[in-house]
């Protein structure tokens, strides 16, 4: 798919490190020709991000953080001067309090569970909202999930909860911004070793399970993430809106 996306213009939120699917994505979004734009959460992971963004030629790396209406106010009036049209967004974010995550979900926090469900779900919303009228040609918004929406997962507790939300708002976003020709779709990934991952009690031995049981008998490759994102940020995915993607070996397809 080289050169599929030259000439678009690709919003990526939530890079942390090389090792985040964001990156990954963000790695085959470059190859495929597009000009990024990245933003960072904190003044912590500023300087992280943008070396990555050196390195995979990002146009800019703004400041956002999504649990702030004035920040993403913010950068999407950046965005209006800098680059009047996006193509794409990528929404690579999620949260949930370490306490919240490991306790059992019966006894997730009030706060835990607004906070979680905030930054998780109601920031593809808002961010939705402010990128759409950028998006004067259409394109595609992209945000991921992961099995624990659906299924019980062991240890992910709020965490899936979120994810719910997350994938039931793609589906609204996605019929409401249909008509302007704005796509919306989820890939839902199998575990993989990222910072956010490690954070899930007993992640090695969910990595161990779903090597031996799905159907392909490995974990997923972050590259396999990356490339399903370029089919559906591209032309070639222009058919498919409103959907959530498994990129995980086949494995939400096991009853046991």
């Amino acid at each position: 798919m080289t050169d599929e996306m030259r000439g678009k213009t690709v919003l990526v939120m939530g890079i942390a490190n090389r090792w985040s699917l964001a990156y990954a994505i963000a790695q085959a979004l470059a190859g495929a020709g597009a000009r990024l734009v990245l933003t960072y959460q904190a003044e912590r992971v500023k300087k992280a991000v943008e070396d990555l963004g050196r390195e995979l030629g990002a146009a800019h790396v703004y400041s956002c953080d999504v649990a702030q209406d004035a920040s993403i106010e913010a950068l999407f009036a950046q965005l209006k001067t800098d680059e009047p049209r996006l193509d794409g967004v990528v929404h690579s974010i999620a949260f949930a309090r370490k306490e919240d995550i490991e306790r059992q979900f019966i006894g997730t926090s009030r706060a835990g569970f607004l906070e979680a469900m905030d930054i998780s779900a109601y920031s593809l919303v808002a961010v939705a909202r402010a990128a759409a009228p950028l998006m004067s040609e259409g394109g595609g918004i992209l945000t991921l999930s992961y099995l624990g929406a659906t299924r019980v997962v062991p240890n992910y507790n709020v965490m899936g909860v979120a994810k719910a939300a997350l994938e039931s708002a793609v589906r609204y976003l996605a019929s409401e911004l249909g008509p302007a020709s704005i796509r919306v779709n989820a890939i839902s990934a199998g575990p993989i070793k990222t910072a956010s991952a490690r954070a899930i009690k007993d992640f090695s031995s969910i990595l161990d399970h779903v090597a031996q049981r799905a159907p392909l008998r490995r974990v997923t490759d972050p590259a396999e993430v990356a490339d399903t994102a370029l089919f559906l940020l591209s032309r070639r995915g222009r058919g498919v809106t409103g959907d959530t993607i498994f990129v995980d070996s086949g494995y939400h397809i096991l009853g046991v």
